[in-house]
């Protein structure tokens, strides 16, 4: 126990130490932006996203028979049916994509082969469930992923001017942590596996550089304590602060990393997206017009299951649906008990969008 305050005690210490020192991570901005698609981004000269990590970005990478993000009711809102996206519709490559200019995001690797010329606009190698190392999913880590892109050059689907016009998205390490506490029930190696986490996380992120993407954005970890898996043990009422303070802790240390990236490139070109920040204000109703939060209660899920044993999309032996989905899913900022819904995608990606506008191929 006494170990445990102390590593609370000690990320507290670090969590004022950053208000201390002013660490400058990519702000969110207020301004509210109703527009889903964007077009100012082509004039910054990037044809092509590539995207690595996790379900936050993943859109249709997961084997269809297992993951239920291919299972009802994912994928309502958009596009009407499920679609390897987990949530009720968009997701933030989704929103990334169409900043960019980019009509339809990168096809998913999984469908690399389907269809005509679908490789133009990038690729997507992100796998839900998956992390920097490996997870409680079987799929391919993010080294993994970087390995595909790799082989793909090689085998000359992409040259090295496709990737010189190109940004990376990369979300990973929340599966990291939550793997850790299943596999060791206790915080207490926690500090010196999220250093190892951001220490190979720097190392994917320089190697995917030196492929020659230019432009290589990076998600700060979003407040994992806030998550409805963390919440419903309150009534979805407060986060949980000590899994917050290790996620602090997680995006001091990547801040670090990408300052020292961005000193030893000739290009600055490592930038951190800060949805870290924009759950936290969107959570505490802070969004576009402070004060009035357009949720419900932020964070109360709008599909659950209808006991703790069942999920979203659960269906028992004989078919019938074993979770409840909430009235209006517009109204919610989480879909369900890890992910945001699309309207939550969308007010993070607003919050976003000044910061987003810095990102340009220089």
């Amino acid at each position: 126990m006494e170990k445990q305050q102390n590593l609370v005690f000690f990320i507290y210490f670090l969590s004022f130490f950053v208000l201390l020192t002013g660490f400058q991570v990519v702000q969110c901005s207020s301004h509210h932006h109703h527009h889903h698609h964007q077009h100012r981004f082509s004039s910054a000269g990037i044809s092509k996203l590539f995207v690595f990590g996790d379900s936050y970005v993943d859109t249709g990478n997961n084997n269809k028979t297992v993951a239920r993000s291919w299972k009802e009711p994912y994928g309502i809102t958009f596009p009407g049916k499920p679609a390897g996206r987990f949530s009720d519709g968009r997701v933030l490559t989704d929103y990334v994509a169409s900043f960019i200019g980019i009509k339809s995001g990168p096809v998913p690797y999984v469908l690399r082969n389907m269809g005509t010329d679908p490789l133009s606009n990038g690729m997507n190698f992100a796998y839900g469930g998956t992390g920097v190392f490996n997870t409680l999913t079987l799929d391919p880590n993010m080294t993994t992923q970087i390995d595909f892109l790799q082989q793909l050059l090689q085998d000359g689907v992409y040259t090295k001017d496709d990737l010189n016009s190109s940004m990376a998205l990369v979300s990973a390490a929340g599966n990291d942590y939550t793997a850790y506490l299943a596999k060791n029930g206790t915080t207490e190696g926690l500090p010196a596996f999220i250093t190892s986490v951001v220490n190979q996380l720097a190392l994917n992120l320089k190697r995917i550089h030196e492929l020659g993407i230019r432009k290589v954005v990076v998600t700060a970890l979003e407040p994992l304590g806030c998550l409805p898996q963390r919440t419903a043990s309150s009534f979805y009422q407060q986060c949980n602060e000590t899994d917050n303070k290790a996620v602090d802790l997680h995006n001091l240390l990547l801040q670090q990393a990408v300052e020292k990236l961005n000193n030893e490139s000739k290009d600055a070109g490592f930038v951190i997206l800060d949805i870290h920040g924009a759950f936290l204000s969107l959570l505490k109703g802070q969004g576009a017009h402070p004060g009035i939060s357009k949720f419900e209660n932020p964070l109360k899920p709008c599909c659950v299951g209808v006991t703790n044993e069942f999920s979203c999309g659960s269906v028992d032996e004989s078919g019938v649906k074993k979770y409840t989905v909430c009235e209006n899913p517009e109204l919610a900022f989480f879909w369900d008990d890890v992910h945001p819904a699309q309207e939550g995608w969308f007010e993070v990606y607003s919050a976003l969008q000044a910061s987003l506008s810095q990102i340009h191929l220089g």
